[in-house]
């Protein structure tokens, strides 16, 4: 039975189209990996098939069934008896996708509470059920934690849970692993999998073609609106026939395969990316950020725990952890977004946390960020222009004009975005592209720190590969210290020089990048490493499987 069948589907925003003729469809039972560019239209394909077009948009198409039901005619309302029930959605951007100010527990069952017929305690019992297959705890089901509460990661599994706890036909999830460590992305992967090994057909949205190797069946290539490509993954990834797809295997291609057993051996998945290679101090040593015994807890519970180090000038400081270990809470006092429980943050040896606002404002443009969720900190009101005229100005100009559009241009062409985009809104972007113009907008200060949470996780290969490759370039002529915050380890092994390892808020491996990754000492870090190299290799056969 073929759960998605879509058939010239077309999409334009503005006027502009920005899909084209799509055709694909997903089997019961099926993977199929949707795969292209950062703007190539995943995002928009995927949404349009479930009716969920943004506003303005103008979609046309030429078959649409979803589990069986012919949807092209169908309303708002019809879809939403739809959505849950038989298909389970999982958006780009876990942050925003939940109420912050709602229980994490009314979250999830509000699909069995909206389309099934079961009593509130069978919709406890499943939700619990639900919440400990993503590697939640299902106490989160009756505790009355909000989701604002949570972490990232943390967020991004609930809503897999909301995805797949009432057992839907179809599962459709955009870059459902992004915002997850290794570790927990192989449970969700299994999660996902074990849906469809009930018989459901799922459609994955995602830039990891390590990921679609390792765990899906079938992939369709997409590049400027078009399916170029689509077969089945190994035929297509071993001799892909358009450019496009060659393009991305060839981004993707380094540290490609499975790694060794061992404890603290260190999987091809991380080796294949080499470390950055060590430079002379010509930018003038000394330490540039310092944090002191940083610690901060919520409602009681620890999330940091004692964090000190130095960062010196035009050196990187990577940062991995499982998520939930207190890594963006890290990041959000070394930011001065949030206020610490103890301890304290120097900003070349002068206080920068705690301190108040009004003093530190006229030091912010010395340290910038590129936070986890860039979709929720652009004011929708603005375009891509105004986005950048403001950070080039601190505010002071509304309009850019003159040298400041040149600027706007260059800014834009040094992240891989066409400036033919300035006049568009952020929310018409893809995430991808989001991600991009979050990183200009950090650069725009010229800053002497740079704080980087999951910079490059919303990227396909060949952009994060060029964003990268401008991170390592400003580094080096101009000094910036950067606090690189991912669970990308072939992307923190590329950049960092030291990395830190956060377990439960504290820091349990502080060394030299190659160190670490080659001979890591901490059974966290050996843990996090295997799980890359899991997530890569696919699932476990089943049991008896030859």
């Amino acid at each position: 039975m073929t759960v998605l069948d879509v058939q010239g589907l077309t999409v334009s925003i503005g006027g502009a189209v920005v899909v084209q003729d799509v055709a694909l469809h997903v089997d019961a039972g099926e993977c199929v990996a949707l795969v292209g560019a950062s703007g190539s239209g995943k995002t928009v394909t995927a949404r349009a098939a479930l009716g969920l077009s943004a506003p303005g948009s103008s979609v046309r198409v030429d078959r649409l069934t979803v589990a069986g039901l012919d949807v092209r005619a169908f309303s708002d309302r019809r879809w939403r008896s739809v959505r849950g029930s038989r298909v389970g959605y999982v958006g780009q951007e876990a942050l925003g996708a939940l109420d912050p100010l709602r229980p994490v527990g009314r979250e999830v069952s509000d699909t069995l509470r909206l389309h099934t017929d079961m009593t509130a305690a069978q919709r406890v019992g499943a939700v619990r059920d639900a919440l400990t297959a993503v590697g939640l705890d299902p106490t989160l089901a009756t505790d009355g934690r909000l989701a604002g509460t949570l972490s990232g990661g943390m967020r991004q599994r609930a809503l897999i849970a909301a995805a797949t706890v009432g057992s839907p036909a179809l599962v459709v999830a955009d870059e459902p692993t992004t915002a997850l460590d290794a570790g927990v992305a192989v449970t969700v992967m299994e999660q996902l999998r074990a849906a469809q090994s009930r018989g459901a057909g799922l459609l994955v949205i995602t830039h990891d073609l390590g990921l679609v190797a390792g765990w899906a069946d079938r992939v369709v290539v997409v590049h400027e609106g078009r399916v170029v490509e689509q077969g089945p993954v190994a035929s297509v990834f071993a001799a892909p026939k358009h450019e496009a797809t060659r393009a991305l295997v060839r981004a993707a291609g380094a540290g490609a395969g499975a790694g060794g057993s061992a404890v603290c051996e260190v999987p091809d998945t991380v080796r294949g990316s080499e470390p950055r290679t060590e430079r002379g101090t010509s930018h003038g040593a000394g330490v540039v950020l310092a944090a002191e015994g940083l610690a901060r807890a919520f409602d009681g519970v620890p999330a940091v725990r004692d964090v000190s180090f130095g960062l010196e000038r035009g050196r990187v400081l990577g940062v991995i952890g499982a998520s939930g270990s207190g890594k963006t809470t890290l990041a959000r006092m070394l930011l001065g977004l949030e206020l610490p429980d103890a301890g304290t943050v120097t900003l070349d040896s002068s206080p920068w946390v705690p301190l108040d606002e009004r003093t530190r404002r006229p030091l912010r443009h010395r340290v910038s960020a590129v936070v986890q969720d860039p979709g929720a900190t652009f004011d929708e009101r603005w375009n891509v222009e105004r986005v950048l005229a403001d950070a080039f100005t601190g505010g002071a100009e509304r309009t850019a004009r003159g040298a400041l559009g040149a600027r706007i241009d260059v800014a834009l062409d040094q992240v891989g975005l066409d400036p033919a985009l300035r006049r568009r809104s952020p929310l018409t972007l893809s995430g991808g592209q989001r991600q991009r113009l979050a990183i200009a907008r950090a650069l725009a200060t010229s800053p002497e720190v740079i704080v980087l949470d999951e910079p490059v996780t919303a990227l396909d290969a060949t952009v994060q590969d060029a964003v990268l490759t401008l991170l390592e370039g400003l580094r080096d002529s101009t000094g910036v210290a950067m606090v690189f915050v991912s669970h990308d380890l072939r992307a923190v092994r590329r950049m960092a020089d030291d990395v830190l390892v956060v377990h439960e808020g504290r820091v349990v491996e502080h060394g030299p990048a190659a160190t670490v990754f080659d001979r890591p000492t901490h059974a966290v870090t050996a843990r996090l490493l295997r799980a890359a190299e899991r997530l890569a290799a696919g699932p476990r056969p089943a049991a008896g499987a030859a």
